[in-house]
């Protein structure tokens, strides 16, 4: 006890010394020496002193208790200095290797944290957002009630709303590109492709904030793929907008684009009126 006292307090005095006394520590002390002048510079918050000192030292203390509060304190110094990738890595080695230790609730939660912070913008790969859900669903199916689940849960809601903005934005893209080509393969075209990306995300996130959003999408792509439509489908096209138009206003009644849709619907009606031998053709096929 009088020994570990010694340590400390000379190790406080250390840290006010120099640059040079620090290379000392690193290069000559013995592992307890320096495993306290990393406890001491972790508290501090110099944790680019710390993280050297911590890796040399969670070796040689591997299965001790010391051993499992360098590793956790090497994950926290990463996290400090913001390497959330390589904090991530340290948090989940902690959990490996101490699954019932001191700082495992805590280990599991900053899995996720360290991801959540890395994750790209809506535009960007979202392999780390798929990565960092699943670290926090796995955190809240292993420690229901821990004191971060609020906050593990929304993270998790904050992750999902990323996923729909890339959604939503690969949608927009579609529908913006219109009648452009360009892009196209097997016969398909924009407007198509942003109907089908806007429905599959609505499926996939039936609550997301951006329902109305999509609706609109899809509603716009309808009428716009009916105008552009070979006459031999147009007629089945229109009455296709007609029906999501019809659909959007009821599900928002008080919705900006209400006006647009129902713009539409008297189009796609003029539409039909202009062509009643069409639409007695469907009829008639339709009763077969």
């Amino acid at each position: 006890m009088k020994k570990s006292i010694l340590i400390a307090a000379s190790v406080a005095l250390l840290l006010t010394g120099c640059a040079s006394e620090y290379n000392q520590v690193y290069k000559a002390a013995t592992p307890t020496y320096k495993y306290e002048y990393a406890k001491q510079c972790f508290a501090q918050g110099k944790y680019s002193r710390a993280i050297p000192l911590l890796q040399e030292v969670v070796t040689m203390k591997k299965g001790s208790t010391e051993g499992e509060e360098c590793l956790y304190m090497l994950a926290m110094s990463e996290y400090g200095l913001k390497d959330y990738e390589t904090a991530s890595e340290y948090f989940k080695k902690y959990y490996a290797s101490y699954p019932k230790g001191q700082y495992a609730e805590m280990a599991k939660y900053f899995v996720g944290e360290s991801l959540y912070q890395n994750a790209p913008e809506p535009r960007l790969d979202q392999s780390t957002t798929y990565t960092a859900i699943t670290a926090f669903q796995e955190f809240l199916d292993l420690f229901p009630d821990a004191h971060l689940k609020a906050q593990a849960t929304n993270r998790l809601f904050a992750l999902q709303d990323l996923l729909v903005e890339k959604e939503y934005k690969s949608a927009r893209l579609y529908f913006d590109m219109g009648t452009y080509f360009g892009n196209c393969t097997n016969g398909g075209n924009n407007y198509e492709a942003c109907i089908v990306t806007a429905q599959n995300a609505l499926k996939e996130y039936p609550y997301s904030n951006k329902r109305e959003e999509f609706a609109t999408l899809i509603m716009k792509s309808k009428y716009e793929l009916a105008k552009m439509s070979v006459e031999s489908k147009q007629l089945e096209r229109y009455q296709d907008a007609e029906d999501e138009c019809y659909g959007f206003i009821n599900e928002y009644p008080d919705s900006k684009e209400r006006a647009t849709a129902e713009k539409y619907i008297e189009k796609c009606k003029a539409f039909e009126k202009a062509h009643p031998e069409d639409t007695l053709d469907k009829l008639a096929g339709d009763n077969k």
